[in-house]
């Protein structure tokens, strides 16, 4: 969902309780500043994120929040579970409730999982078109050898809903483990493409989004907020 938008003169207007030609005078007497410049049209458009300053008083103020969290299993990606924790459950911050969750993962699968209150950003990360690669490790409960590797490249035919996975990377890192890379992210699709193989999965961890890896100094269960470096990893692709 892309971030709502809405004018300059009807925010002002119901904020102030004024008409919207009240608000071009305001305008004209340079009254009004934008993201910390002087606004002259009235039908600027802003939104949530807006910085807006009337009078030299802030009359709106509202911080982007980036998280990342390192899903334990046992942890769903919801807001509200009534069995088991959340990862809304696992933030320490008093914005939480703000905050949706930027792809999901399920009951049984670890790792990197995002959340903020930008929509802009999280369409930017989870829109199929921008083609943003997630990297899982992968525990088997049988052996695997280099014709999962081509099987995957080639990508894979699901019947029930009559779709055909794009390509997925596939490295082999052990006998029972595997590394993949894939662009899309259909409903269990990693358990189901080693499913053809008769190998069930037995540990699933995400550990990167895009060039955004977990690393290995966030412990399970525990959060931080982005850096603007981190953050702009997927800015260009709004």
């Amino acid at each position: 969902m892309s971030l709502a938008t809405q004018r300059l003169d009807s925010f002002l207007a119901k904020h102030c309780g004024i008409s919207k030609r009240d608000v071009r005078l305001m305008l004209a007497q340079k009254r009004v500043l934008v993201d910390e410049q002087l606004a002259a049209n009235i039908e600027q458009q802003i939104n949530k994120f807006s910085l807006i300053v009337l009078d030299e008083e802030v009359i709106q103020n509202n911080p982007a929040y980036y998280i990342m969290l390192h899903k334990p299993v046992g942890v769903v990606c919801a807001t509200k579970d009534d069995k088991h924790s959340t990862v809304i459950d696992l933030l320490p911050y008093d914005f939480k409730e703000q905050l949706h969750i930027v792809g999901r993962l399920d009951l049984n699968t670890s790792g990197l999982v995002l959340l903020t209150n930008d929509s802009r950003w999280s369409e930017a990360i989870t829109q199929p078109s921008q083609k943003i690669e997630k990297t899982y490790q992968v525990t088997l409960q049988n052996p695997i050898d280099e014709s999962y590797v081509d099987a995957f490249a080639q990508g894979m035919y699901f019947g029930y809903e009559n779709i055909t996975t794009l390509p997925a990377k596939l490295k082999i890192l052990d006998t029972h483990k595997a590394e993949v890379k894939l662009l899309e992210g259909k409903y269990h699709q990693i358990k189901r493409m080693f499913g053809r193989f008769r190998n069930p999965v037995t540990a699933l961890h995400r550990s990167q989004i895009g060039d955004l890896a977990l690393g290995d100094d966030l412990p399970a269960g525990q959060v931080r907020e982005l850096t603007n470096a981190e953050v702009c990893l997927f800015t260009d692709k709004r």
